[in-house]
């Protein structure tokens, strides 16, 4: 089921996961089966190496179906029981949606790690992150609160099917890297990045599920996080090339590599392996002296990643493929079957000779006086259409000296502007939080009256001193002949910056991995950006750069400041 896939914690068997990149709680060692009925209690008491303390005894709290949290969250089902926690498909019945949540006792060793971990998940506020809602302890019961992706599928999943494509695998292992970096910038590691906590939306956006949390739950730390995080978000790549995992031991429903023969590339395991994704990743799966790549320097943390993700060509995805047409086959028909279909290849018919046809002195004057008549008609014919042909060129010149009142050609034969449809939307964010993500759609419904909008800043026009800009991506279905842009604004007034770039997904890496290709300032609330030429591209970014100043309108905001709201966009080629 996709739901229990994209709500459970991660406690699949990781055995072939690469040793000593993390320190891990060995009451919680890797292999361990989802068993509800597990006895934990004496490993609970006597405590382990690497855990954050002495074990106190802790027993899995009475809960059930039906069971409420705070007298919102009602619990559905249980999707994962293990060594004292348990993971919950549940329900928020004040806002009326599923989420999942995390439980275990107040009492357990792991109690103030998991909630310190989910409340710092939660400052983040990454949308390419699996968001936490709520974490809360409350009646000696720690429970963390997160959201549920009914629509998204896990990488495990995906790798069942076969290896991804090398633009798949290009886009998955940019969007990661990119999302780490971002988390590692705020002090935050992962430490469980597997198969099972990567997920691609229906949108095609890949989220990352259980930031610090899954970590925190199973008592894991690292010396050298980003060193860990890198490492894993290597063999998410080698995995996806290959569908093979990059150790010895079988793992996440993946092969291990024949034992013995170490690391190899992935362009070693698999013929027609993309040869720069390939080196990529043994860049970042270097390790106790294993050989990074052929030419390149190993990639030790997640920014180091996004640097030569950055510097390599842009794999672009592959072109539509179409079937051709079956070839035409000709009928044959033997003579003297008089329409009917002669037989097989091979087969041989005998033919049976018609007598000679007896010619009268009537018939042969019919025939020459048909004939006669036939040449005449195609002479008279032939004249007609040649004298309409010259008539036609006649006005045809009169036509084109003909010009309207206003100097315009009636005959103009340049293609008039056509409105391009808008497939899907999704909000891009460049640095720090969202602004509305869920409000995207509103800018393309058809209805100006709903709109997206940014956040209120204490100082502009400019953004800049808060991020580099925020704004919404537009996948167009299909690469479209690109000329102008028009955006309805709300408000009006100082002036609002807005730029268009070409973008290569709906979920781009960075700013910098897309083309600029065109920007209009204005103070009105419309603004037409006319590109100087057409620009073929399926993804446009529209970004806010500067908004204007206003004041509180109840409808939209609270209080006074300097924002701005998107109604409707049109693209036309």
């Amino acid at each position: 089921m996709a739901d229990r896939s994209t709500a459970a914690v991660d406690v699949a068997d990781n055995s072939g996961d690469k040793p000593l990149t993390a320190k891990a709680d060995q009451s919680t060692a890797d292999g361990v089966a989802q068993n509800p009925e597990r006895d934990t209690d004496s490993k609970e008491a006597q405590g382990s190496p690497g855990t954050e303390g002495p074990r106190k005894k802790a027993s899995p709290p009475e809960l059930h179906s039906g069971h409420k949290l705070a007298r919102r969250y009602r619990l559905e089902e249980c999707v994962t029981r293990l060594d004292g926690f348990s993971s919950w498909r549940a329900v928020d019945e004040k806002l009326r949606r599923a989420v999942g949540v995390h439980t275990l006792p107040a009492d357990h060793a792991r109690a103030r790690s998991v909630l310190a971990a989910a409340r710092s998940s939660a400052l983040l506020g990454d949308p390419r992150f699996v968001q936490v809602l709520d974490a809360v302890e409350e009646n000696d019961l720690v429970y963390v609160v997160h959201e549920w992706l009914p629509d998204a599928t896990e990488l495990t999943t995906l790798l069942a099917a076969g290896p991804m494509e090398p633009h798949d695998a290009y886009q998955m292992v940019s969007q990661v890297a990119s999302a780490m970096a971002a988390a590692h910038r705020e002090g935050l590691a992962h430490l469980r990045l597997n198969p099972n906590a990567v997920l691609r939306a229906s949108t095609g956006q890949w989220r990352i599920r259980g930031l610090a949390v899954n970590a925190a739950l199973r008592g894991i730390n690292s010396d050298t996080p980003q060193r860990t995080d890198t490492e894993s978000i290597g063999a998410l790549l080698y995995a996806a090339l290959t569908q093979r995992w990059p150790y010895e031991n079988d793992a996440y429903g993946l092969s291990g590599l024949p034992k013995h023969i170490g690391l190899i590339a992935p362009d070693q395991v698999r013929a027609g392996i993309h040869r720069g994704l390939s080196e990529l990743a043994m860049r970042a799966l270097v390790n106790d002296g294993a050989t990074a790549s052929r030419h390149e320097a190993p990639c030790t943390t997640p920014e180091e990643l996004v640097k030569a993700i950055g510097e390599m060509p842009r794999i672009r995805p592959p072109e539509p493929s179409f079937t051709a047409p079956p070839e035409y086959q000709r009928t044959t028909y033997q003579q003297g079957t008089y329409g009917r279909p002669g037989p097989g290849p091979g087969v041989t018919q005998p033919l049976a000779t018609p007598p000679p046809p007896l010619q009268s002195r009537t018939g042969k004057v019919l025939k020459w006086t048909v004939s006669a008549l036939l040449i005449a008609a195609l002479g008279l014919g032939s004249w007609q259409l040649a004298d309409a042909l010259m008539d036609q060129s006649d006005k045809s010149d009169d036509t084109n000296n003909t010009h309207t009142q206003d100097g315009g050609d009636k005959n103009d034969t340049r293609p008039k502007p056509t409105p391009i449809g808008i497939q899907k939307a999704q909000e891009f964010v460049a640095k720090g939080d969202a602004q509305h993500p869920n409000d995207v759609d509103k800018t393309h419904d058809g209805d100006g009256s709903t709109y997206w909008r940014t956040k209120t800043f204490t100082e502009g026009p400019p953004i800049a001193p808060y991020k580099p800009g925020v704004g919404i991506v537009y996948d167009l279905g299909s690469a479209k002949n690109l000329s102008t842009a028009t955006i309805g604004l709300r408000y009006g007034g100082n002036h609002t910056t807005v730029e268009l770039y070409a973008a290569d997904s709906l979920t781009p890496a960075s700013l910098d991995s897309m083309d600029k290709i065109g920007s209009v300032q204005t103070a009105d609330t419309t603004a037409t950006v006319k590109l100087t030429k057409s620009v073929k591209t399926q993804y446009v970014l529209v970004w806010l750069t500067a908004v204007p100043y206003s004041g509180s309108d109840s409808a939209a905001y609270a209080g006074a400041g300097y924002k701005q709201a998107i109604s409707e966009v049109r693209f036309t080629g």
